[in-house]
């Protein structure tokens, strides 16, 4: 049996957010040894899972979609493969946003070392009317 602080280690999760994920059901409530909780490898792996699913920046509700899959036993590929396509279509698009918001920025930012502008550009750009 592992302690929550030896699970947080070898999971590399902050405990509170392990206790966050036994609160939302992400992973199972800990079995209970007097007042502490108790863990096992299974918790270790599972943890582990999350932590590099959320270093892929899937949320909290597709690692879950995932775990299901994961525990279902006959691991459904194309199940999570939707999932996987689904969050890689998010990520391209907030990819093609920070490019945008790339270009804006670095125009204002030339504009600012250029001083073409008796005011600051920055400013003129965030106040400018958006339609």
């Amino acid at each position: 049996m592992i302690a929550i602080g030896e699970l947080s280690r070898q999971a590399g999760c902050n405990i509170e957010t392990i206790r966050y994920y036994e609160r939302i059901g992400l992973t199972p409530r800990a079995s209970r040894r007097g007042r502490y909780r108790s863990y096992d490898a299974d918790d270790v792996r599972r943890l582990r899972f999350i932590r590099r699913a959320r270093e892929l920046g899937f949320t909290l509700e597709e690692i879950r979609a995932l775990i299901g899959i994961a525990a279902a036993g006959e691991v459904s590929c194309a199940d999570a493969r939707g999932i996987a396509a689904a969050h890689l279509a998010s990520v391209r698009a907030r990819l093609f946003d920070l490019r945008r918001m790339e270009e804006v920025l670095h125009e204002v930012v030339r504009a600012c070392d250029a001083g073409e502008h008796a005011g600051c550009p920055l400013i003129e750009t965030l106040s400018a009317d958006a339609s």
